[in-house]
């Protein structure tokens, strides 16, 4: 029989990794819930569409529900440091000149 060599990956193991060919298990873990923000870690390491080949059929909604409220609070919170910092750059950037 041949064999080939393969290496298995957590979403979270495979980050700041790139992978040529992989195939991915979207199912839902013993463990709870899967969240968007996991599938797009997962993947976003391929090298592309091309080379991703599904395990088995997974669950469509996990691409269509919205972000957790957690998530929401946490954006609300760096865009309102982001205005914060703007706004002190500009006041500083007009005390210099």
């Amino acid at each position: 029989l041949p064999s080939l060599r393969c290496t298995a990956f957590t979403n979270y193991r495979s980050q700041v990794q790139t992978i040529n060919h992989c195939i991915v298990d979207l199912a839902t873990p013993p463990s709870g819930q899967l969240m968007p923000f996991n599938m797009y870690v997962t993947l976003s390491h391929s090298c592309g569409r091309h080379g991703i080949r599904l395990l088995h059929d997974f669950d469509e909604r996990l691409f269509t529900q919205h972000p957790s409220e957690h998530l929401c609070q946490e954006d609300a919170w760096l865009e309102d440091l982001d205005r914060q910092t703007r706004k002190k750059w500009e006041e500083f950037k007009g005390q210099s000149e």
